[in-house]
């Protein structure tokens, strides 16, 4: 699958400016003058995923043009509305399920999130504006097109997310190791989101601080953690194990 790619400073800064979904955006090492602190300001204001790489890495996303030091990566899909994903509607979802990701870094993991929740019917999944894993020609193969199924949000902070889900009555449910409560003693039969922490950190302290529920996976091994894509699947599955009896 092609994903767009856009280049020169005074493009993406236009680009931002007319509200186009930008994934991530790469810069030259060392670049400077008025353009990039322009499109630097705005990368900051509008929290855009952003790194600086080396020239080598511009000159071939770009298939050596004048990239003047910028790239850009634009998102092949439309992100959804948090406030119309929460109003959901009622005669066809009568539990929702929505997921919940805590800066996901790697892609093949969110891809094959992706792809759980639209086999599990999830309501639609929620991830942070920065940091989290882009949404690109890796995530939606490994995603199988579920990326293009699933309604996908994405938000400035996962905490403002929480707190309107929480006003629509809708529980919290984080999925960490640090509680004594099992998954198998939540109940996940009613409108529920699942909280999923990223692979090397888990989730926010301050996020779990504001969940309604943490709970855990039993491990019987020796290795302390599962990879995260596979613990959602987890999760996922016994919500749809609990729903349908």
């Amino acid at each position: 699958m092609d994903i767009t790619i856009i280049f020169g400073l005074r493009v993406i800064i236009e680009a931002i400016h007319s509200g186009s979904t930008i994934n991530k955006i790469y810069l030259q090492k060392g670049l400077r003058g008025s353009l990039f602190f322009e499109l630097n300001t705005l990368i900051k204001e509008k929290k855009i995923s952003s790194s600086y790489v080396p020239i080598e890495k511009l000159n071939r996303l770009s298939k050596n043009k004048n990239h003047q030091g910028a790239v850009a990566q634009i998102s092949p899909i439309e992100y959804s509305n948090l406030e119309e994903l929460i109003n959901f509607d009622h005669n066809k979802v009568t539990s929702p399920l929505f997921l919940i990701l805590d800066q996901i870094s790697d892609v093949r993991n969110f891809g094959a999130i992706i792809r759980t929740a639209e086999c599990t019917g999830v309501t639609g999944i929620i991830i942070q504006q920065g940091g989290n894993a882009p949404i690109n020609a890796e995530s939606i193969k490994t995603s199988a097109g579920a990326a293009f199924k699933v309604p996908i949000c994405k938000v400035n902070h996962i905490k403002d997310a929480i707190y309107a889900l929480q006003a629509s009555n809708i529980k919290i449910v984080a999925a960490t190791e640090k509680t004594d409560d099992s998954i198998y003693q939540i109940n996940l039969k009613e409108p529920i989101a699942i909280v999923m922490g990223s692979e090397h950190r888990g989730i926010n302290p301050s996020v779990l601080k504001i969940v309604d529920f943490k709970a855990k996976l039993p491990l019987l091994g020796d290795i302390d953690s599962l990879n995260v894509s596979v613990a959602c699947g987890v999760f996922l599955y016994e919500t749809i194990r609990q729903r349908i009896g």
